[in-house]
């Protein structure tokens, strides 16, 4: 075998089984060796961005990594932002980035680039494979790197001629290093924090689902603590019957308001919180004063087995506040708004489905309604970089073909990444897409007038708005062969949602708010 086809096997070995692929020149004996190598399902995108949001969505359900085919530096590049998504998230992916052969290096041809400088900047574990020979174990390595609590981000860089060249064989898979466990004292003092009183419970990563979740519950019932998630957590399991858990306002001031009152804010599996960006006379901590953040388990540390002992502590066995059944009546007939559209999803939510968030503006603040709706799992823009909600939900589609996936998604964002439709189609993925289409940056103009800029000039309107021309949704979908409607009233979206959560494969509504 050659070494491109030593890598795939390699890959396969270590359960690497899907690769989301961009590929070109210098990544053809990599394509051509799928043929030989059935157990790896290479799945085509369109851009670069959508395969990196792909393999995001992908971790986050699976908790183990995905494979990405970026062709040369500017191909990786154009594939950082969602990367930078994946490294914030904490998630596992293991980058196969072709580069030129060896010997062409040193002509400095057009996509000559510093491969390894633009990888360096969203990697945990760079290395590279100028030889065939090593391809196998350099393989193996990435995999076991990206693989490590509570997950990283590997690239490999791969040169032409070490993928065509003759290579020795196939690597065997090597251990991973599992979450580290949390001291005695870390518990001890998390203990006596919450014996205290007026204390929260700040939680991410497996803090937000399973045994984590339900550790939290029980503590939250024994001692009152607050169960409180980052503005943006990866992944929360939420729902009817899901432990309930409040969610940190985005902007400084009300996270700060929201937080008030707590003495102690113990951290598990994520920082004390900071605004996304620095305001004019506002702090960019948001911990209140008196309040002491208090870490119980860091990222790379096992924070459900943590709260597990914390709740032993206390002698905590019943269950915690669980979010009741409670659907939102129909809505009354008229004009669509986020309240509404987001009433109607609940309202029709499936049993166990995927949602992927990127609503921005128009779903935050109505994102409790989906508490009481069926019980579901909830993905966020973890990276605060705009355009994975689209490619996220790929990912996560194909990684749970037996779920069905429904996207909430701004109009604006959208258009980073619409090529992931393009995709799900293709796959033949069961994905509903609800584009909030309110034709701006709508979260700029809010941020216009919160930084203190002028907000009455016309010039600086235009760079936010998105009406001039409209973008018209459902002839984009249909040109990427996803079936989609519009909807403009409560009636006609209720309508369209329940005829595409019916039917099997990708739909998109241009929900008109």
């Amino acid at each position: 075998m050659n070494g491109a086809e030593s890598l795939i096997r390699t890959l396969v070995d270590s359960d690497v089984t899907v690769c989301f692929a961009n590929p070109g020149t210098s990544e053809m004996h990599f394509v051509a060796a799928l043929d030989a190598v059935p157990a790896m399902r290479g799945v085509l995108c369109l851009f670069e961005g959508v395969a990196t949001g792909a393999a995001d969505g992908f971790a986050r359900m699976t908790g183990k990594p995905a494979a990405t085919l970026l062709h040369l530096g500017p191909g990786f590049a154009n594939g950082i932002a969602n990367l930078h998504n994946a490294r914030k998230a904490r998630v596992p992916i293991v980058n196969v980035i072709g580069d030129h052969a060896a010997t062409h290096l040193r002509y400095d041809a057009p996509l000559t680039s510093d491969v390894g400088a633009l990888a360096r900047t969203v990697s945990h574990w760079l290395g590279t494979c100028r030889e065939a020979r090593t391809v196998a174990a350099e393989a193996a390595r990435a995999v076991q790197a990206a693989a490590g609590a509570p997950g990283h981000i590997a690239s490999l860089i791969l040169g032409a001629d070490a993928a065509w060249s003759p290579a020795e064989g196939v690597a065997p898979r090597l251990p991973v290093h599992g979450p580290s466990p949390v001291s005695d004292d870390a518990v001890a003092r998390a203990v006596a924090a919450l014996r205290a009183g007026k204390a929260a419970l700040l939680l991410r990563g497996e803090a937000l689902r399973g045994r984590g979740l339900a550790a939290a519950g029980r503590i939250a019932a024994a001692t009152g603590a607050r169960l409180v998630c980052d503005t943006f957590a990866p992944r929360l399991e939420r729902g009817a019957g899901r432990v309930r858990v409040e969610r940190l306002p985005y902007r400084p001031e009300p996270a700060i308001a929201f937080l008030a009152g707590t003495q102690t804010l113990i951290l598990v599996g994520t920082q004390a919180p900071v605004a996304f960006f620095g305001y004019p006379d506002q702090p960019s901590e948001l911990t209140p004063p008196g309040c002491a953040p208090l870490v119980l388990a860091h990222p790379h540390e096992d924070g459900a087995a943590a709260l597990i002992a914390v709740a032993e502590a206390f002698g905590a066995t019943g269950p915690g506040p669980l979010n009741a059944r409670s659907l939102p009546e129909r809505p009354l007939a008229g004009a669509l708004d986020p309240g509404t559209l987001m009433r109607i999803v609940a309202r029709h939510l499936p049993e166990h489905a995927i949602v992927s968030d990127e609503s921005i503006t128009g779903g935050f603040q109505h994102y409790a309604v989906l508490d009481t709706a069926a019980p579901h799992d909830f993905l966020s823009l973890a990276g605060g970089a705009i355009g994975d909600g689209l490619p996220v939900a790929t990912g996560a589609a194909v990684a749970c073909p037996d779920r069905k996936v429904v996207v909430l998604q701004a109009d604006g964002s959208a258009m980073y990444t619409l090529q992931a439709l393009w995709t799900m189609a293709r796959e033949r993925l069961d994905v509903v897409t609800i584009i909030y289409a309110n034709r701006a940056y709508k979260v700029l103009m809010d941020e216009l007038r919160i930084v203190g800029a002028s907000t009455t000039g016309s010039r600086a309107a235009a760079m936010f708005d998105l009406g001039d021309p409209t973008l018209d949704w459902v002839r984009l979908a249909l040109g990427m062969g996803v079936e989609a409607v519009r909807a403009d009233t409560t009636d006609a979206f209720e309508d369209a949602v329940v005829s595409a959560l019916a039917a099997r494969g990708p739909r998109l509504i241009e929900a008109v708010v």
